[in-house]
């Protein structure tokens, strides 16, 4: 129907009809102004990159009537204070990776990556539409966040070390950053886990506070400059095969939020979500053939040291379990979901990806 024979039948001049209308658009197009908190430095511009596309995306589609200010790590709060600063209300939201929280419950692992636990794309499938998402705001609501999906990494290396491991013996009494609740895998193995955020790891490592770090992977490892003092580049990163990062948000405020800029706010952290995962698969090749024409030695976990590691973390998960409800709820959800993906994987995904790497010119 044409807009003036809608105004005929129902009898409505062009007054009229902006009186109706105007109520309602200023209703649902609201001015506010927020601030995001981030656990990443600047330089990180893959990371903290994605917490200013998605603030950027929310003011383009709400004709900037919402407005998201992003600020880095320690310029609000330090970057491992994220979580209280939006549960306090200190910020409306933060772009974090919810491990870091795993000291106050471990379950917070799981809103970003648990070891051996389920890949990129599964652990994605899982968030959107194997009920992660909703049994993780069940959780978040004690804390009064709630979550969006908002970015992920992929599979992140094992790390940098200043000499080889050639054995589980060279992990004991190894001063070893790792982040969140794989630190406590670390620990079965004899290593002494440390906690840094991103700005803090090449100071330590270069001071020898600590004799190991892991980060991400080639291109932000290379940007944090941690070759420079730890030749040894171990892979893959067992505790984070795929792992999620979110926009955490004060409950209150985002419940006061019209459903229209839920929706935005949404659409805008998927937008961060596959810009960040494309982001890493263009920039990590490039930057570890510079690691390596650099001095870089590449070199895979002995297999007694997976094996190992894999066992110390299904005794944990087990431990754990059996003493914590909502830990053991969601590992549940999880493991039976990815048991189930991997079969598909293993039928296609692997055997093609298997057989292209052979093939390579790389």
């Amino acid at each position: 129907m044409k807009r003036r024979d809608f105004i005929k039948v129902t009898g409505l001049g062009v007054a009229g009809a902006a009186t109706v209308a105007a109520p309602a658009i200023a209703q649902s197009m609201p001015e506010l102004k927020w601030r995001l908190t981030t656990s990443w430095p600047k330089t990180l511009d893959t990371l903290h990159g994605g917490a200013e596309l998605m603030a950027k995306a929310v003011g383009e589609a709400t004709d900037n009537k919402f407005q998201i200010q992003t600020f880095a790590a320690g310029e609000i709060v330090p970057g491992l204070q994220v979580l209280d600063a939006v549960q306090n209300g200190t910020v409306e939201m933060g772009h974090t990776a919810p491990y870091y929280y795993f000291g106050k419950d471990p379950t917070f692992t799981f809103g970003s990556s648990v070891p051996f636990g389920p890949n990129m794309r599964l652990n994605q499938a899982w968030f959107m539409l194997g009920g992660g998402k909703e049994l993780l705001n069940e959780f978040y609501k004690s804390y009064n966040v709630t979550s969006l999906l908002a970015g992920n990494t992929g599979c992140q290396m094992g790390g940098w070390f200043r000499k080889e491991i050639n054995s589980v013996d060279d992990l004991k009494g190894l001063k070893f950053r790792i982040g969140g609740f794989a630190g406590r895998v670390m620990q079965k193995l004899g290593c002494v886990p440390q906690q840094l955020a991103g700005g803090d790891i090449y100071p330590a490592l270069e001071k020898g506070t600590i004799d190991a770090a892991e980060w991400v992977g080639p291109y932000d490892d290379e940007k944090l400059g941690l070759f420079k003092v730890a030749p040894n580049y171990y892979f893959p990163g067992w505790w984070e095969g795929g792992p999620m990062l979110v926009a955490m948000i004060n409950l209150d405020k985002w419940n006061a939020l019209p459903k229209h800029y839920q929706f935005v706010l949404e659409q805008a952290g998927h937008l961060a979500n596959n810009w960040m995962m494309a982001r890493y698969d263009q920039a990590n090749p490039l930057a570890l053939k510079k690691l390596l024409a650099s001095g870089t030695k590449l070199r895979p976990f002995p297999a007694p040291v997976m094996e190992a590691s894999f066992k110390a973390a299904k005794e944990l998960h087990n431990e754990v379990a059996a003493t914590n409800a909502n830990f053991k709820k969601v590992y549940d959800s999880l493991t039976s979901f990815s048991n189930n993906g991997y079969q598909w994987f293993q039928v296609a995904e692997v055997g093609y990806d298997n057989f292209m790497a052979r093939h390579s010119q790389a």
